[in-house]
């Protein structure tokens, strides 16, 4: 006999783990559940918690997002009102780019001192087997690219070599994590599954300053590399708020 479908509703950190992009719908299906206008409020958040079963922190954090695009006023002694017209087409498209984009700048944020420091490691400290495979790699990376198909596997190989060559395997882990908790906008973040593809052609000289030695070149790639990811980021947010 099939078991019975389970009915248990979720626990907010169970829901978290599907990605900050699944608050924005949930909230804006409740408003329009509701048939909630511009003025009137919303539920307080520890009712939307219960109701949606996210976690408070990340409802808090969708409802920041909004606030700043003036879609809602936030005040502790009048809650939070909707101050803005809600369209079930291009608003849900905005808010949800919107929040998308500033969650990946974020993890860039958090990411960028961490890959920086890594590349200044490695050009230090990588053996000669590991400049090997970071050659390889970066040759493997560059192939994949101009051939037009999905870089992103030899992208995640060429950058785990490099954090390898630290001699530290905590950097693995510490940006494995970072990527694992926005793995949904990561991968196809605005639906487009190759953000930063502009930024695959400076990964062959950065490979190429790191296995000299030159830290100073090594870190400079680096930079632009997260430079330009983010600013492609922020141009498409800008583009949806036009």
């Amino acid at each position: 006999m099939a078991e019975k479908a389970s009915t248990k509703k979720r626990a907010p950190e169970e829901r978290d783990a599907e990605g900050p992009r699944d608050v924005p719908h949930a909230l804006i299906k409740l408003i329009e559940d509701e048939g909630l206008q511009v003025g009137d409020r919303l539920p307080p958040e520890l009712e939307l918690v219960r109701r949606l079963g996210f976690g408070r922190s990340t409802i808090r954090e969708t409802l920041k997002t909004w606030e700043s695009m003036g879609v809602v006023s936030r005040n502790k002694g009048a809650g939070t009102r909707l101050i803005g017209e809600m369209s079930r087409n291009t608003l849900r498209v905005a808010l949800t780019i919107k929040h998308e984009a500033e969650s990946l700048i974020r993890m860039q944020q958090v990411r960028r001192p961490l890959e920086i420091e890594a590349v200044r490691l490695a050009t230090r400290l990588a053996t000669p087997d590991q400049r090997r495979v970071i050659n390889a790699r970066a040759a493997e990376l560059i192939a994949v690219y101009e051939a037009g198909e999905d870089w992103r596997p030899a992208d995640h190989r060429f950058h785990k070599a490099i954090h390898a060559a630290t001699g530290n395997p905590l950097f693995e882990q510490i940006i494995d994590q970072i990527l694992k908790c926005f793995h949904d906008i990561y991968e196809t973040p605005f639906g487009k599954p190759h953000l930063g593809q502009d930024s695959i052609p400076l990964h062959r000289p950065l490979a190429d300053a790191l296995i000299a030695g030159d830290e100073d070149r090594a870190v400079e790639f680096t930079e632009r590399i997260i430079d330009m990811v983010c600013a492609e980021t922020l141009q498409i947010a800008e583009n949806c708020n036009d």
